[in-house]
């Protein structure tokens, strides 16, 4: 969720700076230029001053009128020689009353004609055009020679703009480093504010992990975060604690109903034992109804070891796998061979972190499921194996094995077969193994077993939980 809070916020970021430093930029580039034409038109005025009283071309010349056009001159030309800016006083008829250099005129086109016809009409030429750095132009402004309100000449001057330029380029380097600056700081306030606003989304995140692997305990510890994610996160917190407390009214209903269950129950079977006394012997009533009692003594007590199973927490430790399974190949060995059944364990030592009493009761349930629908003659094969990241113990049979549709149905509680209906058993091993499993984080999966047969993967993970010391390692011996 952070890799696609934070582009936006920064792409937002980004073109807020944006908005703000291109008409800033603008504004520099506007106001460096605006500075440049100010100076020129008092240029221009000051020329212009001077240019008043010079006369026409075609009156005659007096000394003192030689004396004010060679002072313009010599004006002009220290002008261009410090500033290295043209400039010119130019009669109606484009002849040149002094100009700065020699040899340069007005031409019959372009920026410098358009600025002396609009001067002709008695007003300044219009500000020039905005020049960005990488335009290579100059300005040119241009003021009438007013007298007795008629126009009689005009000043012109074509400035260089590369100092302009150069001054804009600095400004915009200094704001495009002030942007960069920004952006840096606005990317940091960005990290910091999706990580203040997530932290509480990762913790609640971790913490539904948790319970729905089985931890019921985990709670959303208090975090910082915006208001409603705190509050979100009480209220997580207070459904937890209902649904956990539903869950235990559930299963002290299930163990309390079966305790009870099992005194009368055991009462009622002396009863029919005693009555069983009075009747002829193989009444086969009698026998229908003490099986039928056992049967429901046995289904009380897996009820009894469900609800403690689904309650009970795994005491996880790092343990011998293959040494656990050998044990319970070991113990089963007497009942399958009874039976006609064959049971192998190929069982090297690998260890993982598993509850050793749980994963015993957990192959117990598996083993002695394989060995009953086994028939006589075939073979029950249990192995260990290890792939780094996971420990498994696979328990493959020979039985009729089940179809496509049973195996979605396997491990639910009281599901058997159709076709087994006539072998011992309440339906409820398979979920006591997986509820067992669970609690450490195990798994129990079924699959078909060529060419016929049943084969069920026990896995528990070789990696420790969260809060589990994990010094130990887990390293195959």
């Amino acid at each position: 969720m952070r890799t696609r809070l934070l582009p936006l916020l920064i792409v937002l970021m980004a073109a807020v700076l944006l908005a703000l430093g291109v008409p800033l930029a603008v504004s520099l580039a506007g106001a460096q230029q605006q500075k440049v034409v100010v100076d020129r038109i008092d240029d221009t005025a000051r020329f212009a001053a001077l240019a008043q009283f010079v006369t026409e071309p075609s009156a005659p010349a007096t000394g003192d009128i030689n004396e004010r056009q060679e002072t313009l001159r010599s004006e002009l030309r220290s002008y261009h020689e410090v500033y290295g800016i043209r400039a010119g006083v130019f009669y109606r008829n484009d002849s040149p009353m002094a100009h700065a250099p020699d040899d340069w005129f007005l031409p019959r086109s372009g920026e410098v004609r358009d600025a002396f016809e609009e001067a002709l009409l008695s007003r300044r030429s219009h500000d020039p055009e905005q020049v960005w750095p990488w335009q290579r132009r100059s300005l040119v402004v241009a003021s009438p020679v007013i007298r007795d309100g008629d126009v009689v000449a005009v000043v012109v001057t074509d400035s260089p703009t590369g100092a302009m330029r150069s001054r804009i380029l600095q400004g915009w380097l200094v704001i495009g480093a002030g942007e960069a600056a920004a952006m840096l700081l606005a990317v940091g306030a960005a990290l910091r504010l999706t990580g203040w606003v997530l932290r509480p989304v990762r913790v609640l995140d971790a913490t539904t992990h948790d319970i729905a692997t089985g931890r019921l305990k985990s709670r959303v510890a208090a975090a910082g975060g915006p208001p409603e994610l705190r509050r979100l996160a009480r209220s997580f917190n207070e459904m937890a604690d209902n649904v956990e407390s539903v869950l235990e009214q559930q299963r002290a209903f299930v163990a309390d109903a079966s305790h009870q269950l099992r005194n009368p129950l055991s009462a009622l079977l002396l009863r029919i034992e005693l009555l069983a006394l009075e009747l002829p012997e193989g009444n086969e009533e009698i026998a229908s109804v003490q099986a039928e009692g056992r049967r429901l003594a046995r289904v009380l007590d897996d009820l009894l070891d469900l609800a403690l199973a689904e309650h009970s927490e795994a005491q996880l430790q790092v343990t011998d796998i293959g040494a656990v399974a050998g044990e319970r190949v070991a113990a089963w060995a007497p009942t399958a061979e009874a039976k006609g059944v064959r049971l192998t364990g190929d069982c090297p030592p690998t260890t993982a972190w598993a509850d050793p009493v749980a994963l015993s009761s957990a192959l117990d349930a598996v083993i002695d499921n394989a060995v009953k629908f086994t028939p006589e003659g075939e073979t029950v094969e249990v192995t260990v194996t290890s792939n780094g990241d996971t420990s498994t113990v696979v328990v493959t049979d020979n039985g009729p094995g089940l179809t496509d549709e049973e195996l979605t149905r396997v491990g639910d509680r009281f599901w058997r077969s159709g076709r087994h209906q006539n072998v011992k058993g309440s339906g409820l091993g398979l979920s006591i193994s997986r509820a067992l499993l669970a609690a450490g984080g195990g798994s129990l999966a079924y699959g078909h077993h060529e060419p016929h047969g049943l084969t069920v993967t026990v896995t528990v993970p070789r990696n420790a939980p969260t809060g589990e010391a994990t010094a130990q390692g887990l390293t195959d011996r």
